[in-house]
């Protein structure tokens, strides 16, 4: 019975082995260098097919006649190519191997879509490899990349790294690089210290009592081992010109220090053609010192290497491979930069001259060191078959990262960014020039205030100063300062930041570049508008046009202007001189303007209208009535005048009826142009204006606009906080 028992047991677990699907692998080649490192995986995966089904994709190099036809060595490996892909396209320069890696793309979805593996295996950092992650990331297929999160130099790190965030599982040679992975984000469980596959058939080999007849066959009889030089240079293809430079150096030390060398090919990056020219140019295929050759199979180049009096060149077989034996490394240039080395290694990363490189060679030819065990120990596939076993295919397939913990600052609190977020605006008014640090809820932090210089040197020179002083307060405020917003009288260009035509009260101020040299001494961005404009911008962004999709602001001071928001955007016009609302003519033959014209609004309800008429009863004795205070030295203003019709003047009264009147019929011109459904007035005489102004629109304007509001802006300083909306609108929203 127990018997019985046990052989049911056998039955049971035989017929689930069965049962389980075998794990579809698909290894990708490109080249003789990442062969060695997949070859003794593939005949891993292949002697276990009841558990793997391999599948063999090449690419890239191994199918071009000038690299060796690299393929064929597969072939006599016994694996069966599933497909052969000619990805590159020849040039060897930078454009080629962009589309070669486009090629590549374009070719590898219908090999990947046929074949459907469960995962597939990427070597390294080639851009060959890169088209393969990237297409089979897109397509839902698991990655494994090996020897991620090392770092050399040249472009090969950032596809390199670049590889390692497409794949799903990692598997790394060192310590260092299994950290890096880590530091990278790549989740923990995922990533396997296997070392480097080829240490698995290098450690294994290297001992091969053959060894000299491989160097009699690639060398020649007489040449003994330690005695040679295997020279191995790769373009470097973020600085082709001066890794070509440094590969004529190379040859002609060689040449100098006339030993037996046997050198290889470079790769096919860019600036290997040139590479190779440099080579026939200096007769080296023909020279009685050199062997040139295209290709060695992996076994024997091992066996050349570990025997060999010194290896040369930027290979990372240098860096890697030749520490396993203890074999002299001269390490040429940048392209292994940051590669853990043994003490085998002697780097010459400034190789600019002759006599440099010959010196290293005198330094290391012949000489042995400790063997070095940095990149494995000879186990890394049984290491890399048991962690493919343990993959699971019904686990989720996006990858997660492993962000580290960010400690919580108050640099991150959005309402601390809305508090301390803020804008310097300037006001170039007649009388005052103004600056202002204004935070992003229209709080003015704090204002500074001079007379306005009457030159255009002086002004300049006072705008930078003062805006420099606001500069270093900021710092104090804890208000960063995003940028610089100008309101200025007259015609602007906001576009290029240019005042084209300022009015009388700013002289010297036409054609002036008023971003230019605010942004060039500040370091910030500048936006400059006409101050009619910044009201305007200042009602929507702070006061009663928040949210009004329509509406228009009259600027009644000194003199009269204002701006139009038109379905949320301020309107400029094709010569920037729209909603110039003080120069709409309300009569043909009324008082001169100081535009020069005749009968504008601004010559009838400005302040200096009404300071004009309040002059002349005042001249004429009619101004002063009883209960008015006057004193003699006093200058006469629009508020006498206000103040005279308030206390029953008669001719100041009438004065005041027809600037309201004027101010009133020209807001109804606005209204029946452009029909907003707000008018808000701004300025000193905002609200004496208001009640009057609503009375004459309800008297005659058409019955659709008659309903319209008019209010009076609740906004001490619109100038200021509407240069700032342009800076804080900009810099945060990007809306205008």
């Amino acid at each position: 019975m127990q018997r019985g028992r046990e052989r049911m047991e056998r039955e049971k677990v035989s017929e689930l082995n069965q049962c389980k699907r075998r794990l579809r692998v698909c290894v990708a080649t490109c080249n003789r260098a990442d062969y060695s490192k997949l070859a003794p995986i593939m005949f891993g995966i292949k002697s276990h097919p009841d558990e793997f089904e391999l599948e063999v994709v090449v690419l890239g190099s191994h199918l071009i006649d000038d690299y060796g036809n690299t393929f064929r060595m597969i072939e006599q490996d016994d694996f069966d190519i599933g497909s052969k892909l000619h990805t590159i396209v020849r040039g060897e320069d930078e454009a080629a191997m962009v589309e070669s890696v486009g090629l590549a793309l374009v070719k590898l979805p219908d090999v990947l879509q046929r074949l459907h593996p469960d995962i597939l295996v990427v070597h390294g950092d080639r851009f060959d490899a890169l088209a393969l992650a990237t297409a089979a990331a897109l397509m839902n297929i698991r990655i494994l990349h090996l020897e991620g999160g090392e770092v050399s130099g040249t472009i090969d790190d950032s596809i390199r790294h670049a590889i390692s965030k497409l794949a799903h599982y990692h598997a790394c040679c060192t310590r260092r690089a299994e950290q890096y992975l880590i530091a990278m984000c790549e989740d923990h469980s995922r990533i396997l210290l296997a070392g480097c596959p080829s240490y698995d058939k290098l450690l294994s080999t290297h001992h091969r009592e053959d060894y000299k007849d491989i160097i009699k066959a690639w060398l020649g009889d007489k040449v003994q081992e330690q005695d040679y030089i295997v020279a191995l240079q790769h373009p470097v293809t973020t600085d082709i010109q001066h890794s070509i430079k440094i590969y004529g150096l190379m040859l002609d030390a060689l040449l100098s220090f006339n030993k037996t060398t046997l050198i290889l090919f470079p790769n096919i990056d860019a600036g290997s053609k040139e590479m190779v020219r440099v080579m026939r140019k200096k007769g080296i295929e023909q020279h009685p010192n050199f062997r040139a050759v295209k290709h060695i199979p992996f076994e024997q180049f091992i066996q050349l290497v570990c025997h060999a009096g010194c290896m040369i060149g930027n290979s990372s077989c240098g860096v890697r491979e030749a520490g396993a034996f203890g074999t002299p490394v001269i390490n040429l240039g940048t392209r292994q930069t940051g590669r853990e080395t043994g003490e085998n290694v002697l780097h010459v990363r400034d190789a600019d001259t002759h006599n440099k490189i010959y010196h290293a060679l005198e330094l290391q030819f012949g000489k042995r060191y400790p063997c070095s065990k940095i990149y494995g120990d000879g186990n890394a596939v049984p290491r890399i078959l048991k962690f493919l076993r343990t993959i699971d295919l019904d686990e989720p397939l996006q990858k997660t990262f492993c962000f580290p913990t960010v400690k919580d600052s108050i640099s991150q609190d959005i309402d601390h960014i809305l508090e301390t977020q803020s804008a310097m605006s300037i006001d170039l008014g007649g009388t005052n020039l103004r600056v202002a640090i204004v935070c992003m809820k229209g709080k003015i932090v704090k204002k500074y205030t001079q007379p306005n210089p009457k030159t255009f040197e002086a002004r300049m020179q006072l705008i930078l100063k003062m805006c420099t002083d606001a500069m270093r307060d900021a710092v104090s405020f804890n208000c960063r300062i995003l940028g610089v917003g100008v309101s200025t009288g007259g015609r602007v260009n906001p576009q290029e930041g240019v005042v084209l035509h300022s009015t009388k009260l700013i002289q010297e101020w036409s054609s002036v570049d008023l971003r230019t040299p605010i942004s060039d001494a500040l370091h910030l961005p500048v936006w400059v508008d006409n101050d009619g404009n910044c009201a305007a911008l200042a009602e929507k962004k702070f006061g009663h046009g928040k949210g009004v999709e329509n509406f228009v602001t009259v600027i009644t001071g000194t003199g009269i202007g204002g701006g139009i928001i038109h379905h949320s955007e301020l309107v400029h016009g094709s010569t920037f001189c729209a909603a110039e609302l003080g120069h709409i003519m309300v009569s043909l033959e009324g008082p001169e303007c100081s535009c020069g014209s005749r009968g504008c609004i601004e010559a009838y309800a400005s302040g200096m209208a009404l300071q004009r008429e309040a002059k002349r009863l005042h001249d004429e004795d009619l101004l002063k009535v009883e209960g008015m205070d006057m004193k003699l030295s006093e200058p006469i203003t629009a508020a006498h005048l206000i103040n005279a019709a308030r206390l029953g003047n008669s001719k100041a009264d009438a004065i005041l009826n027809k600037a309201s009147t004027a101010l009133g019929v020209g807001i109804i011109n606005i209204l029946h142009i452009v029909n907003p459904s707000l008018v808000i007035l701004s300025g000193v005489l905002a609200s004496y204006y208001q009640m009057p102004v609503q009375h004459i629109i309800k008297e005659r304007a058409l019955f659709s606009a008659q309903s319209i509001k008019v209010v009076t802006s609740d906004l001490e300083e619109p100038a200021l906080l509407g240069a700032a909306s342009m800076v804080l609108d900009y810099t945060t929203r990007r809306t205008y």
